[in-house]
């Protein structure tokens, strides 16, 4: 038998082969094609066997959400502070946060001293078991319904378990360190303020108890009156550190801080207005250290009040992590997948026998 289309050279030197040609030595060594697509097979086969099986364990848990606080209503009525309860509104969402920081060299060192990743991973620095963690740790946030998915991998299905159930414990210990959600910042905000107040408090109550009591004074200086510059001092001081605040996070043309401005100033003009009222008054050292020391008591009074709010709010938002699905040790390996190796390998065998066979052919026409 013939076959009618021939091997003709080209006019730069090559040769043009018909692709019936190659069809046709395929199928006269189909039976060798096929052994050698089934070696590969084969050998791929028991490789698995011999590679060591991953196992991979998934939770997932939601984030705290940021949310309109207690203490927001009683900020509003406060004209100086109003503006501390929307000033995190502009945030991000804080799942981008906890992914970063799931992804963070603390938590990563916590979780190789932990399961002694070093020799896990047969790693002499620290910096190249993090490499090795980060391959086996993916950490997804959901768009939709912003739940964090993370999968951890390890040789045994149990070490996957508790690796992934564990990068939840530490987010939740480093989160409460460092004060993510808006709660907390407020708390840790009135808490410096309220202790540098009761220390200024403190030290008002010493100088007004040294300065011995005259009843003349308080005629001279109702209490009433006493208490309402009190508070309007306090205001103003209140006002003047969120304006602060703001300075840190907006420039002084936005119309937040312009606004501030204008409020601070409106209560330093009240607190002139008052204060020449009373220089026709008695004034003696009992005047003067009764005001500051009802003064430092108002701003005790409002920073203490917005610290418990705060307080309120913090243990409100519960253990901050919600855990939806706590990671379980699989039941099935997840790696090395068989069919897929074996498959490939397969199909690869077979695409290079091909190859080889029509190489083969070329060969003997070229060589005709």
């Amino acid at each position: 038998m013939t076959i009618s289309t021939q091997t003709v050279p080209s006019t730069d030197g090559t040769f043009d082969v018909d692709p019936k040609v190659l069809a046709h030595a395929i199928k006269a060594k189909w039976v060798q094609v096929l052994a050698a697509a089934t070696l590969a097979g084969g050998l791929a086969l028991a490789l698995t066997f011999v590679l060591p099986p991953t196992f991979t364990a998934r939770t997932s848990f939601l984030p705290p959400q940021q949310q309109q606080s207690a203490a927001a209503s009683a900020l509003a009525s406060l004209g100086a502070l109003s503006g501390l309860a929307g000033m995190s509104s502009s945030l991000k969402s804080p799942g981008d946060q906890y992914v970063s920081l799931l992804q963070s060299v603390t938590v990563s060192d916590r979780i190789i001293d932990r399961f002694d990743l070093l020799k896990a991973y047969d790693a002499e620095y620290r910096d190249e078991a993090r490499r090795e963690l980060a391959k086996n740790i993916r950490v997804t946030l959901g768009k939709k319904d912003g739940l964090i998915v993370l999968e951890a991998d390890a040789r045994t299905a149990q070490v996957a378990a508790d690796m992934a159930n564990r990068y939840v414990e530490e987010l939740r210990r480093i989160s409460t360190d460092l004060a993510l959600t808006e709660a907390q910042q407020r708390r840790r905000f009135f808490e410096s303020e309220m202790k540098r107040a009761k220390d200024q408090l403190a030290q008002a109550q010493t100088a007004l108890q040294g300065s011995g009591f005259n009843a003349g004074a308080i005629r001279a200086e109702p209490k009433v009156a006493a208490e309402r510059y009190a508070r309007l001092q306090a205001e103003g001081t209140a006002a003047q550190v969120k304006l602060q605040a703001m300075r840190q996070k907006l420039t002084d043309a936005a119309p937040e801080v312009m606004q501030q401005m204008a409020l601070m100033n409106a209560l330093q003009r009240q607190l002139s207005a008052l204060e020449q009222q009373s220089e026709g008054a008695q004034s003696d050292d009992y005047l003067t250290h009764y005001r500051d020391f009802k003064y430092q008591e108002a701003l005790f009074e409002i920073f203490s009040k917005q610290y418990e709010l705060a307080r309120v709010d913090e243990s409100r938002e519960g253990a901050l992590i919600q855990v939806v699905d706590h990671a379980l040790p699989p039941e099935r390996k997840s790696k090395p997948k068989r069919i897929v190796i074996v498959g490939g390998a397969a199909l690869a065998g077979l695409l290079l026998a091909a190859l080889a066979v029509c190489v083969a052919a070329v060969r003997r026409r070229q060589m005709r």
